[in-house]
């Protein structure tokens, strides 16, 4: 935590279907040196999406709407503007979970708490005082995956036309509570202050009021713990094998755990698999947050990890540790990558600006001879070179390649992840 400046941790540990230990470590507040305990609330990010699918498919479990219908046969007080892009086919509500419906935003910034907060109607239509745009198609849905925030948004919105409730009271009473997660909420701006973890940026500096407002609460409005969040693990996969249905019933636990169109995407989760061994999980970036959670879908072992830091290192060296201590089999297969030198004159001829989708760019600059990328509404991370115009990140597997044109210009990013491959075109 030192090394990488992180301030406080607090994570938990799943074995045979059981917490087997959660601990704190670090400090949730360094102005008041309060401490990280296993109730300190980090936010979490995108793995709000993980329990938004719980939600979302509670509908379906009883018959309020049909998966793979229409979306704007259900959402009432504003409809998806379908357009040519669409190819006159129509998103549906696992297009939406699964980020195949072809749409914009990747992710979102949130709000200061001073700041004013737009409606659900205003982030969809991009309108003010909202700092995003649109939301709208980009492709036909159901062609590919293109992970959409975007997307996550109209789905709560479409649960709260369906159930005439506030998004935040519907998922603590039909979600949470019944899995026990009662130190969880949705709520925007969250109460029980003492409770919170302040974010902090990957340097250890104070996120300006410690911390944003996500007003897109699907996508990134959950405030957590580790404890709860193994809460919801333990549940799924018990329900998974039909041992348990707080929420979802193990045939509806199944279809959320199946990917849609997509390799590896699910309704609200991405499935790994490692060996022998599947996994359920996902990652969350909020402002001054990072955390990642696994589940084994073959054996009740899992792994939640919290930090109030920009810098997403340590997740992933924690996470490894984890499943080699706990034999995670083939889950940990070690890498070793020799960083070659690459002089700063043409690092600097990699600075710049690159569209990866609409208004979803890639930042490249270069910090005392360190490449550093930041993508739209996400915290900065380092690349190393394993070739002159070849780079890894540390924090996920990915590779990132810069192409030249013939009088040696730099033109494009192609970032491999995740057995894809995207061209992001550089325009500035």
């Amino acid at each position: 935590m030192k090394f990488y400046q992180i301030n406080g941790l607090s994570m938990a540990v799943i074995h045979n279907y059981q917490i087997e230990w959660a601990k704190a470590y670090g400090l949730a507040d360094t102005t008041t040196q309060r401490s990280v305990t296993t109730e300190t609330r980090f936010q979490a990010g995108s793995i709000s999406k993980s329990l938004n699918g719980v939600g979302v498919l509670t509908l379906v479990q009883d018959k309020k709407i049909e998966l793979l219908t229409d979306i704007n046969q259900y959402l009432t007080t504003w409809k998806f503007p379908y357009d040519s892009l669409a190819k006159n086919k129509k998103i549906s509500t696992a297009n939406l979970l699964s980020h195949t419906a072809g749409l914009t935003i990747h992710g979102f910034p949130g709000y200061g708490i001073q700041e004013e907060l737009p409606t659900l109607s205003q982030v969809l239509n991009g309108q003010k005082p909202a700092n995003t745009e649109a939301v709208r198609s980009q492709f036909e849905p159901g062609l590919r995956f293109q992970y959409s925030g975007g997307g996550t948004t109209i789905s709560q919105l479409l649960l709260m036309d369906v159930t005439h409730q506030p998004y935040d009271q519907y998922m603590s009473e039909k979600v949470l509570k019944p899995m026990g997660m009662t130190n969880s909420s949705y709520t925007q701006p969250p109460a029980g202050n003492a409770l919170l973890a302040t974010g902090y940026d990957g340097k250890g500096k104070e996120i300006a009021g410690k911390y944003n407002i996500y007003p897109e609460q699907a996508a990134a409005g959950l405030w957590t713990t580790p404890t709860d969040l193994c809460r919801y693990i333990i549940e799924t996969q018990l329900a998974y094998q039909g041992k348990s249905e707080k929420v979802l019933s193990q045939q509806t636990t199944r279809l959320r755990l199946t990917p849609y169109v997509d390799s590896s995407a699910a309704l609200g989760v991405f499935i790994t698999k490692k060996g022998t061994d599947t996994y359920f999980g996902h990652g969350g970036a909020d402002q001054g947050f990072l955390s990642q959670y696994y589940g084994s879908l073959t054996n009740g072992d899992g792994v939640v990890i919290m930090v109030n830091s920009n810098n997403g290192a340590i997740l992933k060296e924690i996470v490894n540790s984890v499943a080699t201590v706990y034999n995670w089999k083939e889950f940990y297969k070690p890498v070793i990558k020799k960083v070659e030198i690459v002089p700063d004159s043409i690092l600097q001829t990699y600075v710049g600006e690159y569209e990866l989708g609409p208004n979803f760019i890639l930042t490249v600059t270069v910090d005392q001879n360190r490449l550093i990328i930041q993508a739209t509404g996400q915290p900065k991370f380092e690349v190393f070179p394993e070739t002159q115009t070849r780079f890894f990140p540390k924090e996920f597997e990915a590779l990132i390649e810069f192409v030249k044109d013939e009088s040696g210009k730099i033109t494009k990013i192609i970032l491999f992840q995740g057995g894809r491959s995207n061209d992001a075109k550089k325009i500035k």
